[in-house]
């Protein structure tokens, strides 16, 4: 059974890590680097980073910072935030990234999904689905959650999958930081309807959560940001109570 992954994630805007709730009312949350740096030590196995405002102000991902990143940690980590060519998505590889997250760029031009993948191959692609229930539906929102869209969200993760994704990093806007749990029903679904791992995102608050989400769902992995990044869940801790309840997980 492949074990599942705790995965901190710093969202990046003008080079410090910032968090929020339902993607507003944004609060810084500390460097970057150093937060990085922290989360190796405390074991956790991936890191994503996100620059949350690349879209939205039409510019490419911080490239420098990504140098940096890539010269400090030795664990995979992910980057995203205003990828919308080939062209990007190598520029960011070159830098030291492991993977790749699309998200707007790819609702709004699906065929970058299949041209990412035929280049540098599924395992460095992830598709992040950022979702909301509403008007009684899992629908998809891009450029930041801002922008509702009409994609039911199951069916744009049957479809990443199909174009190309290695990956899908689905987050649920209505748990977004509100420590309440994950969005099981949403998270099960999709992890049950497509063949490539899932990243569980939204709502983490407690170990309880992590455990929830993981034997309820086939999602392989969980992700968090606030609960990390203000001390409140050491990954060591968590992942020792994980492991106690059998749980697979790296040590």
């Amino acid at each position: 059974m492949l074990k599942k992954r705790i995965i901190p994630c710093l969202d990046i805007k003008n080079g410090r890590t910032v968090k929020g709730v339902n993607f507003i009312d944004i609060q810084d949350a500390g460097d970057p680097i150093e937060l990085a740096k922290k989360y190796i030590k405390q074991g956790a196995d991936e890191l994503v980073f996100l620059d949350i405002t690349a879209t939205l102000e039409n510019r490419k991902t911080l490239i420098e910072l990504v140098t940096l990143i890539a010269k400090e940690i030795n664990i995979p980590f992910t980057v995203g935030g205003g990828v919308n060519s080939v062209e990007d998505v190598s520029n960011l590889i070159k830098a030291g990234a492991d993977k790749v997250s699309v998200n707007s760029s790819a609702v709004k031009r699906p065929k970058l999904i299949k041209e990412i993948a035929q280049e540098f191959g599924k395992q460095c692609l992830v598709v992040a689905i950022d979702t909301k229930f509403q008007d009684e539906e899992w629908k998809v929102f891009v450029n930041g959650g801002r922008t509702i869209t009409s994609l039911k969200t199951l069916e744009w993760a049957k479809q990443v999958e199909h174009l190309g994704a290695g990956e899908i990093l689905l987050t649920s806007m209505n748990n977004d930081g509100t420590k309440t749990g994950f969005a099981l029903e949403i998270t099960n679904q999709v992890s049950k309807t497509v063949n490539i791992p899932v990243i569980a995102s939204g709502g983490a608050g407690s170990s309880e959560h992590f455990k929830e989400v993981f034997n309820k769902t086939d999602a392989t992995g969980g992700l968090a940001a606030s609960i990390f990044h203000y001390g409140e869940i050491p990954i060591p801790e968590l992942k020792d109570y994980l492991n106690k309840q059998k749980i697979p997980i790296r040590i």
